[in-house]
């Protein structure tokens, strides 16, 4: 697919390698300058994505323009392969005795690798070394797993790369047929659909290195991982770790620091402690083992930083099934149930929440956060290996979830589910969820009011970035969304799975997308940066999207699709397109293929690979047009191969239908 920025691998000189001066008469050579450090932002320059997403303080480092003697794999967007999942599309892979060098743009003590090894041959996961060093000394050895990665098959997926279908009574794309309905039965080869192969981990370095600095990244000779892929590295510079002394300290109430015994029980003395005398809860740094569900309602429970502090669990499984169907419990912060009149003024802040979550079971409550939490706050949590980092089950109100980094997840990022209001979810980073990165699921009961603001998600290995399942006057802002694999889009505006309508009005404003729009598999078809999905209701809320830039779209900017069981049931209306910058389409800046309208101010579009508008309506073709009409409000230019994206003859509803049209890679993006 198309390419991004320059990929160019710096030139392995015999410094970038390692290698002694050359011994030239009575002197040495001088080595030669390190190669300039390259920092991204999701793939791209940052001056591409300046004001949207995260304001984080570490520097991406992609391992595709770092100094290498491994290979650079990609860019790939098929799904099922490693470049796929790599951020940017591309990463490097190692053999034992390769190694990758990054030059740290600026000063830091700490480092994060995105990494992939190889699962073991009946599943479960490996381990094996990647040895770190800095400038050439200083060496370190990380201990990686592909314990958390590698799942296979349908949805909810395995982990046995040799099982059979989990559904053959389902249709797959592979055979384009129901392996139980067909005969003869189609062999289907395994492992099948294998996914979520990355993982991440964090290292403290000890000491602060400056810019310049070269950090090397060596599989050794011995390692039994028989490749490693290296995706980036993570740079920054971790404070000094937070004291907390007026404060109830766990380890006057038994807590272990080590790990080594369970400290649920001493948290729990803690929090009863600091609520009857009017205290914070203070976790000093150390690991904390913790086992079970951590339960909190009015109170404040700080860390001494989020590279310091631990809480890590083992996943539990339960003699009975749970009341909510739950099969194993695990570490975890809930909120009360709502039911319970869920939790009020509880304050997270500071701490990491380490699962042990290595399979989907949708009934397992065995997320990082939970429950119901009103009038509260979480903020600079590390939330890693957990089924979902926030799962919010309201009515609630009144959250601010701001400043976390949620990575490695079996399924989303953070979902508000029912009846959640008044909300704020900002300054996030996500990456590799299971699932959704960010949802708002008005299942039931809606979500009214909440505003998703300058988050960053990166790399959802199925469905969406960011995901709206109904709700009420709700807005997203700001964000960058980059590379989702597959069944998904940047961003989904859904009537699907049970939601309540989308009434009031949808904000979608000055979000940055990149190669966006990923291949439906079951559809079969190419979907859109942004996705607008009718499939159990009309979608026809004031909904405006303005101010955004969808770059390097993988297929279409915009899609817009009834389900074809219901194409002549629902419609997607009131649809406001204002100030939108494209750069790059795989094929059209807008597909319709359902009924309903839309209009666009100052739409600006490029490199556009097919027809400006793919318009399809609901596939009825009558002489009186498209079922989709199209107004122009002006100011819209631009366009591609087959001139302006939104031309006279286009409107207001000409069926310009091309099911499947081919792809066109576009160049990589650029300043406008």
């Amino acid at each position: 697919m198309s390419r991004n920025i320059t990929r160019a691998v710096a030139p392995l000189t015999a410094a970038v390698i390692g290698l002694s001066p050359v011994l030239t008469g009575t002197a040495f050579a001088a080595p030669a300058p390190a190669p300039a450090p390259v920092v991204t932002r999701a793939g791209l320059a940052p001056a591409l994505v300046a004001g949207r997403g995260a304001r984080v303080d570490f520097a991406e480092q992609e391992a595709e323009h770092a100094a290498t003697d491994g290979t650079v794999i990609g860019p790939d967007r098929t799904a099922y392969t490693l470049p796929a999942e790599a951020s940017g599309r591309q990463a490097v892979k190692l053999t034992p005795g390769q190694y990758v060098e990054f030059t740290l743009p600026s000063a830091a003590n700490a480092l994060t690798v995105r990494y992939s090894i190889p699962d073991a041959p009946d599943g479960g996961g490996i381990t094996a070394p990647l040895d770190v060093t800095v400038n050439g000394r200083d060496r370190r050895t990380m201990t990686l797993t592909s314990q958390y990665s590698w799942l296979y098959n349908q949805y909810p997926f395995s982990n046995d790369p040799k099982a059979g279908l989990l559904h053959p009574d389902w249709w797959i794309t592979e055979c384009s047929c129901v392996p139980a309905a067909t005969t003869p039965a189609p062999e289907i080869a395994t492992p099948f659909r294998p996914n979520h192969f990355y993982d991440e981990q964090r290292l403290l370095l000890g000491k602060k290195y400056r810019a310049g600095d070269r950090v090397r990244l060596t599989v050794p000779a011995g390692s039994k991982a028989a490749w490693t892929v290296i995706d980036l590295l993570d740079s920054q510079l971790v404070a000094a770790p937070k004291v907390e002394l007026a404060a109830a300290n766990v380890l006057l109430f038994g807590a272990d620091p080590t790990g080594r015994r369970d400290s649920a029980d001493a948290i729990d003395r803690a929090i009863a402690f600091a609520r009857r005398v009017g205290l914070k809860v203070y976790l000093p740094p150390g690991t904390y083992q913790v086992n079970r569900h951590i339960v909190v309602d009015d109170v404040t429970v700080v860390g001494a930083g989020s590279w310091y502090t631990v809480v890590k669990g083992h996943q539990v499984d339960l003699a009975t099934p749970a009341p909510d169907g739950s099969v194993h419990t695990g570490v975890g912060f809930y909120g009360k149930d709502a039911a319970a009149g869920g939790s009020r003024n509880v304050h997270l802040s500071g701490f990491t929440i380490e699962g042990d979550v290595r399979e989907r079971i949708d009934t397992d409550q065995v997320n990082a956060i939970g429950g119901a939490m009103s009038d509260s706050t979480i903020e600079g949590l590390y939330l890693h290996r957990t089924k979902v980092g926030l799962w919010f089950d309201g009515p609630m109100t009144n959250l601010k979830v701001t400043g976390n980094v949620i990575a490695d997840q079996i399924a989303d990022g953070l979902n508000f589910h029912t009846g959640v209001t008044d909300s704020l979810v900002a300054d996030n980073f996500v990456r590799n969820t299971g699932d959704d990165g960010l949802a708002m699921w008005s299942e039931k009961t809606g979500n009214a009011r909440n505003t998703f603001d300058h988050n960053t998600v990166q790399s959802p290995v199925l469905a969406n970035g960011i995901a709206l399942y109904g709700g009420t006057d709700n807005t997203v802002s700001a964000n960058l969304v980059a590379d989702p694999v597959r069944e998904g889009s940047a961003i989904q505006v859904g009537s699907r799975f049970g939601a309540e309508a989308f009434t009031g009005h949808l904000w979608i404003t000055d979000n940055t997308t990149v190669r966006s729009g990923t291949f439906e598999l079951n559809w079969k078809i190419g979907l859109g940066a942004l996705w607008f999905y009718a499939l159990e209701k009309d979608i026809k809320a004031d909904t405006r999207v303005t101010g955004n830039a969808f770059l390097d779209n993988t297929y279409n900017a915009v899609m817009l699709v009834a389900d074809w069981p219901v194409k002549d049931q629902y419609s997607i209306t009131n649809l406001h397109f204002k100030d939108l910058r494209i750069d790059g389409t795989g094929t059209s800046v807008l597909s319709a293929r359902a009924a309903g309208s839309a209009d666009f101010e100052n739409v600006d579009a490029r490199n556009v690979g097919a027809v400006g508008v793919n318009n399809c309506g609901t596939f009825h073709f009558t002489p009186a047009g498209s079922e989709f009409a199209l107004t122009d409000l002006g100011g819209n230019d631009g366009g591609g191969t087959t001139g302006a994206w939104l031309a006279p003859w286009e409107l207001p509803n000409t069926i310009t239908c091309d099911d499947r049209p081919p792809v066109v890679a576009p160049p990589a993006p650029s300043a406008w």
